[in-house]
């Protein structure tokens, strides 16, 4: 089952995310996509590791996650990627919409072919004002686009808001 978590900045939705992974009796892989290139990222990736249990398996990838995700996907086993906005601002930053283009497109499609459970976590940012520059509303804009391409092909939607999950497609939690 493929399964899309969104949610705005401290709504819930990793923590969500991996009390389902760690539920799922399943070997869990966690597929970070964040990088610590300042120190409050560095101390959020620090906040994340700390939940996270000793045995799952961990993984950091900043770009090519169609790669990681065929890779590490496997009957038996729940891959957890957190988060979907951090790559697609990884991919935005490269300036490069060849790629990005690319990677977008070899995530969409290898989805449908992964075995196991995959959980994907990403925030949902259309909800706010318009942003004001020109990089934060293609970000917003790639974000909801990639969001719709992703529900449609996920199992379960779910929406978190203030810790409360609200299953917009699928099977209840």
């Amino acid at each position: 089952m493929i399964e899309l978590i969104l949610g705005g900045a401290r709504s819930g939705k990793s923590r969500l995310a991996e009390r389902l992974a760690g539920e799922s009796g399943l070997a869990v892989t966690y597929i970070a996509t964040g990088q610590a290139l300042d120190g409050e990222m560095a101390a959020r990736i620090r906040e994340h590791r700390a939940r996270r249990p000793a045995h799952w398996a961990l993984v950091e990838e900043p770009l090519a996650l169609a790669r990681v995700l065929a890779e590490q996907a496997g009957e038996g086993r729940c891959l957890l990627v957190d988060c979907l906005t951090l790559w697609l601002s990884n991919l935005l930053m490269l300036d490069d919409q060849a790629r990005l283009d690319a990677e977008r497109e070899a995530l969409l499609e290898c989805l449908h072919a992964l075995p196991g459970r995959v959980i994907l976590v990403s925030n949902e940012t259309g909800l706010g004002v318009v942003p004001l520059g020109e990089l934060t509303r293609r970000y917003v804009d790639e974000a909801g686009w990639l969001h719709q391409a992703l529900a449609e092909r996920c199992g379960r939607v779910t929406l978190t808001v203030a810790g409360l999950p609200l299953v917009l497609k699928g099977a209840p939690l």
